[in-house]
């Protein structure tokens, strides 16, 4: 609301107004000074209009009669206020006009009664909303469940938005299509997190000729020579290739094998046919043509890495053909093999198993070094191969099933689905439910169904409870007529779905459980903010605020912006999204938000705005900041912002873009935007049947817009809420409708003077964003409202205004951090508390 503070006030009528509306006996019932004192005002000056079936602006005051009828309606009678107080109502060509006394007579009475009901009434946490999973909820929650890696929410029909957010439990309704969908959901989600009948491992091959070091004298055949006697090391040895393409990780369990044979003493090349016949060889043949009378040649399989935590000691080494034992190798032997075979029909394969060892970079194969006396023969290398993981289970598998060991197997399933219903009901659940869902899964196994898909079934049936899709707050204690807390459990879902969008996680459920949520509460938020998950709230609450979803739907036309392409709208959403996470990671002032000194582009919006480098120095003019490097690529890099022109949430071209018409600016989108989004003032809809501006006649006559829409506001229906808006889209008309920087358009110099209503005149971007920071409470206030709009699930009501006034008042005095404001919203009394059985007439929920 636009204070009284804009205007001069009378401080004795103040005064008078606000004694009589605060003191009534408390002990008697209280009486209406409305229909007394400004029931009057609105009979004579407003009545005219507000009244009927097709009032002016939909707004139809005879219906308010008394003091609570105001309270209950707080958001219309802001903007009565804030009409009444601006001199905007009654009409300039109204017949009657009340003095400047009158008019601040009124509105202090007003005031005066909500300030007292502020003051007197009784805390209301406000009711208890059902609430579904949204779509990102129900992702992010099988998610952290289940460990499901695909998006089953991808055939889920939109959520429907209410308040501005998707996630108000009053529209999030539950229709026989999104019902369909969440089965066939389930049933995808349980096949793919447990597979009854994993598949084998996979075998994965390297060649001899693909094996480092390489060299272009390598023939690419399917052998590669090894002679130990060459001083070359691409022939001698060792051999090696990439761990990572074996899958060579510490918590996997690896084959690694070498197929190869010695090269006869009268051998010199291969012939075609048979390395044919070799290549129709199995690859797990082992069986080997010996020659008693020659002896067999040894080989080791070793493995390399810098940070290997053991290593070969330099005697084993000094073993090795071609390794220096003085040198910092890092390579540890695995194992030594005999190779026998001397028949490229018959080639031999040696295995070692690999697991639990970190740090693997390289996996090799070395000749060892003949006894003395003994001659030195070559090696035919075929392949260096893995077989693995050996377990293919997935590892959603793997958690989901992990049970104790070694105890009865209906035990197991108990241990299994007790963890499964409390991540999924985000509570413990009772013996009930388990004992319910043991015996189901028992029935499944009955008919000779492996344990395994008996526990898919029982996923099937978590999925698709109400318990699981629905956000219940279930209360079965006594209740009482005053507030009381919601239970621990309750609290961790609150707190997860609204900085994670998910489940609460372990530490959440813990914490619970030993009921000592409420006494960390504080130290939680920190935590979870430092969490990655973090990054989802930012990026849900923040496009949702600003609306920059839309940019999905955002169409802009080819022909003004023939360089347009449509990733860039996803660029500027990224750009808006790291920004915002920015704020709330480094706990920054939200007033940072209006205006600040960097951001982050990729090449394709650097260039889109103009911007040469990392220090923000502009292309083709001369660098004002020494250093900066040039922004490459699609990855998206921090910058520095230099000038006004760039910095703020106002000067995104998320923002810019979805504010605008496919062809041109839009001063009234981009104004209304401002009041709406950021001050938390929205003018009240356009009146019916108001024509669309003539952008093709003012083309052909060089009108501009600015001059269009002052034509427009001609008209005195309009008057009065484009002299609000107007202004402060003229403000960002340096920017088309792509978010472009510009000075002129269409020819015509861009004219960003503006005068707002109280008469403070700017021009530009840069005079906007101080009036707005000069504004600060409001969009405080704005925020507040918005984001605890997000985390309650539920419109606000009159009885709320009081949490937002203690919350914006330490956020002020704790310098407009953002954790403030979070930690204020999380430790609220709507947040935490439900309301008595008999408080405001509404009842809990109950079992």
């Amino acid at each position: 609301m636009i204070s009284l503070n804009y205007i001069p006030r009378c401080l004795c009528l103040t005064l008078v107004f606000v004694l009589v509306a605060v003191t009534a006996n408390p002990g008697e019932e209280e009486t209406s000074q409305f229909a007394q004192e400004g029931l009057p005002f609105m009979e004579k000056y407003c009545f005219s209009c507000h009244t009927g079936d097709q009032p002016a602006a939909e707004i139809s005051l005879d219906v308010f009669s008394d003091d609570r009828s105001l309270i209950e309606n707080r958001d219309i009678w802001d903007r009565v206020l804030d009409m009444v107080a601006t001199g905007y109502m009654p009409p300039s060509e109204s017949d009657i006009q009340p003095t400047l006394e009158v008019s601040e007579a009124f509105v202090a009475h007003i005031e005066a009664i909500f300030e007292h009901a502020d003051r007197t009434a009784k805390p209301d946490p406000g009711r208890i909303t059902v609430r579904r999973l949204n779509r990102v909820e129900y992702k992010n929650t099988v998610r952290d469940m289940l460990g499901v890696d695909f998006d089953p929410t991808e055939n889920f029909p939109a959520d429907d938005v209410g308040h501005g957010f998707d996630n108000i439990g009053d529209v999030l309704t539950m229709s026989p299509l999104l019902m369909e969908r969440y089965l066939e959901a389930a049933e995808a989600i349980a096949m793919r997190v447990i597979l009854v009948e994993p598949p084998p491992p996979s075998k994965r091959y390297q060649r001899g000729s693909r094996l480092d070091p390489r060299h272009d004298d390598v023939p690419d055949t399917r052998f590669r020579l090894l002679d130990p006697t060459a001083t070359e090391a691409w022939k001698s040895g060792p051999f090696t290739t990439g761990a990572a393409f074996f899958k060579m990780f510490p918590e996997e369990e690896i084959i690694y094998r070498a197929t190869l044979y010695i090269e006869p003493e009268d051998e010199t090349s291969h012939t075609e046919a048979e390395i044919k016949a070799a290549a129709t060889e199995t690859d797990d043949k082992t069986a080997a043509a010996e020659d008693d009378s020659q002896p067999p040649v040894e080989i080791a399989l070793f493995i390399q890495g810098e940070a290997l935590e053991e290593v070969s000691p330099p005697e084993e080494l000094a073993r090795l053909v071609g390794v220096d034992p003085a040198a910092d190798n890092s390579i540890k032997i695995l194992e030594t093999f005999e190779i026998t075979s001397r028949d490229p029909k018959k080639t031999q394969t040696v295995k070692v198993h690999v697991t639990g060892i970190p740090n693997i970079e390289k996996a090799g194969i070395a000749m060892v070094k003949p006894a003395e006396g003994d001659p030195s023969a070559k090696l035919q290398i075929r392949t260096l191969w893995a077989e693995g993981p050996l377990d293919t289970r997935p590892d959603s598998q793997l958690k989901i099933l992990a049970c104790t060991p070694d105890i009865p197997q209906v035990e197991q399933t108990r241990e299994v689905l007790t963890r499964l219903l409390r991540d999924g009901y985000r509570r413990p659940p009772t013996e009930t439910e388990v004992e319910q869902l043991v015996q189901f899964v028992a029935s499944v196994q009955a008919d000779d169904m492996k344990w395994e898909a008996a526990i898919q079934q029982a996923i099937k049936v978590i999925l698709c409870s109400p318990k699981f899709l629905f956000r219940l707050e279930l209360d079965d204690r006594p209740q009482g007529p005053e507030p009381y807390a919601i239970d621990e459990f309750q609290l961790a879902s609150r707190l997860s779905y609204f900085l994670w969008r998910s489940m609460p996680d372990d530490e959440l459920f813990e914490l619970a459980a030993q009921n000592e949520l409420t006494a960390n509460l504080e130290a939680e938020v920190k935590r979870m903010l430092a969490d990655p998950k973090a990054a989802e709230f930012a990026r849900d609450f923040g496009t949702q605020w600003l609306q920059i979803q839309r940019l999905a739907t955002v169409t802009p036309d080819r022909e003004r912006f023939p360089h347009f392409r449509r990733r860039w709208l996803a660029a500027m959403l990224k750009e808006t999204e790291l920004f915002l996470e920015s704020i709330f990671r480094e706990d920054r002032s939200v007033i940072d938000l209006l205006d600040a000194d960097y951001t982050f582009l990729n090449q394709e919006l650097a260039n889109h705005y103009g911007i040469a480098d990392t220090n923000g120095n502009w292309k083709y003019q001369e660098k004002t900041v020494p250093g900066g490097e040039p922004i490459k690529g699609s990855a998206f890099r921090r910058v520095a912002l230099q000038g006004t022109s760039r910095g703020g949430i106002l000067t995104h071209a998320s923002v810019l873009t979805v504010t605008s018409n496919p062809t041109r600016t839009s001063p009234v989108k981009r104004g209304r935007w401002v009041l709406e989004q950021i001050l938390g003032t929205p003018p009240p809809p356009p009146p019916p049947d108001v024509p669309e501006l003539e952008e093709d006649k003012a083309a052909a006559t060089g009108t501009s817009l600015r001059e269009l829409l002052e034509q427009h506001r001609e008209d005195p229906a309009c008057a009065n809420c484009h002299a609000k808006m107007d202004p402060i889209g003229f403000a960002l008309e340096n920017y088309n409708a792509i978010g472009a920087f510009r000075k002129k358009d269409g020819g015509l110099e861009i004219d960003t003077t503006a005068e707002l209503p109280d008469g403070t005149t700017f021009q530009g971007i840069g005079d906007l964003k101080q009036i707005l920071k000069d504004r600060k409470e409001e969009f405080v206030r704005c925020l507040t409202e918005k984001m605890l709009t997000y985390a309650l699930g539920r419109g606000l009501e009159y009885y709320d205004r009081p949490t937002v006034d203690r919350i914006v008042a330490q956020l002020e005095a704790e310098g407009y951090r953002s954790s403030v404001l979070i930690a204020e919203i999380v430790k609220s009394d709507p947040f935490r508390l439900r309301r008595g059985s008999s408080d405001s007439g509404q009842r809990g929920i109950t079992k």
